[in-house]
């Protein structure tokens, strides 16, 4: 997640715990991993929780809750993730913006090997924040995490994709303090509700940054969603209103776009598989936004880049 200045920023909407709603699916997954069986107590851990993260940064994901509804377990390439990670020895899972750190815990729960994975986000304090979510420890949960801002090239630094096998070795993990020595040797990399928090050309740039890192090996894979839409643009039709970390509304790329952003533009046309849908996304908090008509649709870009 991008750096934002305050004078940069939209109003600050309140929270509002009316906007809590929590799938059958991510429910069990939460009761399972904090212990909490008790739905309206888990659900008060969860907004005390929200209130710590939206002090640090008032994103609109944190607003609505929809940090605790699972992305990467429904995402159509989640499979291939799993498979990549028990088939391929040492095959290293990057999650980038990964906030609190949910989909990585629903790789391990699911069986990614957990000494594989390392996340990164810009706000430390959110993946602290994840241990008591979770209510777990950096001993109980030893993924390592770095710190860093993904458009700082001390943190990622913009290289060409890799067609052969890089010259360094694989980095420990637990190591790192930047993602720069993974240049070339992640095997899979999430990265959801992030590329639309910036306009298309830092879009391109971010493109630029994760294929630089993806190993050159076929079946590695980057894969996440975000705001989409039908055709590539701005999206209007839910409000205008500037939203927190941007500048103006959201840009979305269509499906079709964003095919030919990563075959062709990101990576040399006929080198990896793109598959790109749009599912409608059911927004409860724009019901009574000014300006925003009754039933007017959203929708989220679901996707993944596979190297061939």
């Amino acid at each position: 997640m991008s750096n934002t200045s305050t004078s940069e920023r939209a109003p600050l909407a309140a929270l509002d715990p009316s906007l809590y709603s929590i799938d059958d699916e991510s429910l069990e997954f939460m009761k399972s991993l904090t212990g909490i069986q008790d739905p309206d107590v888990l659900k008060q851990h969860i907004i005390a929780v929200q209130a710590e993260a939206y002090a640090i940064f008032p994103y609109h994901c944190i607003r609505r809750f929809s940090f605790i509804n699972l992305k990467l377990g429904r995402l159509p390439a989640y499979q291939q993730l799993l498979t990549l990670g028990k088939e391929c020895k040492g095959a290293i899972f990057l999650d980038i913006g990964c906030c609190f750190g949910n989909d990585i815990r629903k790789a391990v729960y699911d069986g990614y090997p957990v000494e594989n994975i390392v996340a990164s986000d810009l706000h430390p304090e959110f993946w602290e924040l994840g241990h008591k979510l979770f209510k777990s420890t950096p001993e109980t949960f030893p993924v390592p995490f770095v710190a860093g801002d993904a458009f700082d090239p001390t943190h990622l630094t913009i290289v060409p994709p890799f067609y052969a096998p890089p010259d360094t070795p694989a980095p420990d993990l637990s190591r790192l303090t930047s993602l720069n020595p993974l240049r070339g040797h992640v095997s899979a990399i999430h990265a959801s509700s992030f590329f639309h928090l910036f306009d298309e050309e830092q879009q391109f740039q971010l493109a630029q940054a994760l294929a630089g890192l993806l190993s050159p090996e076929p079946g590695s894979m980057i894969l996440g969603s975000h705001g989409g839409r039908k055709e590539k643009g701005y999206r209007t039709e839910t409000g205008t209103q500037l939203r927190v970390g941007r500048k103006g509304p959201m840009f979305c790329h269509s499906p079709e776009s964003w095919v030919e952003l990563w075959d062709g533009q990101i990576f040399k046309k006929g080198t990896v598989k793109v598959d790109a849908v749009l599912r409608e996304s059911v927004r409860k908090d724009l019901e009574s936004v000014p300006g925003v008509p009754s039933g007017v649709k959203s929708y989220w870009l679901v996707w993944s880049i596979t190297r061939l």
